[in-house]
């Protein structure tokens, strides 16, 4: 079901990932347990995130699509706090951070939780308007399809390999960001 990170691109290849993919319980936790990889690290402002170009949207794809799945729903709650209430952005955001939190739930063999996740992720990504593109350009794919593949990756059992501790492993089938050749929504970034 999961196809190696190795295939699977860096928006910002320049930030490190963290030393370990948090899942609750087997590690420290990264921000409140001193031994925590990211432990008074100081998180990228999330003012400035709540758009589709913005370096923390990109950081979140990067540890999603590398299945950082925790890490990725931190990275996305600051913009999607400061996204306007009722605003599709924040539509996508929770849809996204939920999808990651199905993720997480999929590494820890919680299928009945992670069947609820995508699905609450699923119909907050079928509320988007899809007609100007925006959201499509941004991950990749229609924000329908998106919903279609969180469902089905949560109905099926992950055919999750033995990994150490602490090791990501992606659990999806799909890679999250603009198609090969583009760029993310109104960037310069030649990456």
């Amino acid at each position: 079901m999961a196809i190696g990170s190795m295939l699977r691109r860096r928006w910002l290849p320049e930030k490190s990932f963290p030393s370990y993919a948090y899942l609750p319980g087997r590690q420290p936790h990264p921000v409140r347990d001193p031994a925590g990889h990211s432990y008074n690290s100081e998180a990228m402002p999330s003012a400035a995130g709540a758009s589709l170009d913005s370096d923390i949207f990109l950081w979140g794809l990067d540890l999603f699509n590398h299945g950082y799945y925790w890490e990725a729903h931190e990275a996305w709650e600051g913009p999607w706090q400061v996204a306007g209430r009722g605003a599709p952005l924040r539509t996508l955001f929770k849809g996204l951070i939920l999808l990651s939190a199905a993720g997480v739930k999929i590494r820890e063999g919680k299928q009945v939780a992670a069947i609820r996740h995508a699905g609450r992720a699923a119909t907050l990504l079928r509320r988007l308007n899809t007609a100007h593109h925006t959201f499509e350009r941004a991950l990749g794919m229609p924000p329908a399809a998106l919903a279609e593949h969180a469902e089905a990756a949560a109905r099926l059992p992950a055919a999750l390999q033995a990994t150490a501790l602490g090791q990501p492993q992606p659990v999806f089938d799909f890679i999250l960001g603009p198609r090969p050749g583009e760029r993310p929504i109104n960037s310069q970034r030649n990456r």
